[in-house]
């Protein structure tokens, strides 16, 4: 299992080749507070690195959440659009978005590894 972190942060771990899985980390609870609303990407839909696949809503903010890598999403997690309070309880487990089979691991290579996002995380 490998989990690397964008300075958006948003996490992403590729634990097989068929799918990557995506969220937001605990940076990124913390800074919005209680989530109320999430707003996940369409299955079978493809997006570029960087573009927005979705939208967080807490009560203190709305924040995009944009796709770490290029990619199809193939799974979203219906239990966090039906319970979005499960970003804040376990952000990195049960609170992940989406899936994403990534079609250039190149991308997922050129992510911060956890050292080089704690680092980033001491800078802000």
């Amino acid at each position: 299992m490998t989990t690397k972190f964008t300075a958006d942060h948003e996490w992403i771990n590729i634990e097989d080749h068929e799918a990557a899985v995506v969220g937001i980390t605990l940076h990124a609870q913390d800074a919005l507070g209680d989530v109320v609303f999430v707003d996940l990407p369409e299955v079978g839909k493809s997006f570029k690195k960087g573009e927005v696949a979705g939208v967080v809503e807490s009560v203190k903010a709305a924040a995009d959440i944009f796709m770490p890598v290029s990619g199809e999403v193939v799974e979203v997690n219906e239990a966090l659009r039906a319970d979005p309070s499960l970003a804040n309880s376990d952000p990195m487990g049960n609170g992940w978005f989406f899936k994403v089979h990534v079609t250039n691991m190149g991308e997922f290579d050129e992510l911060m590894d956890p050292p080089a996002y704690d680092a980033l995380l001491k800078t802000l």
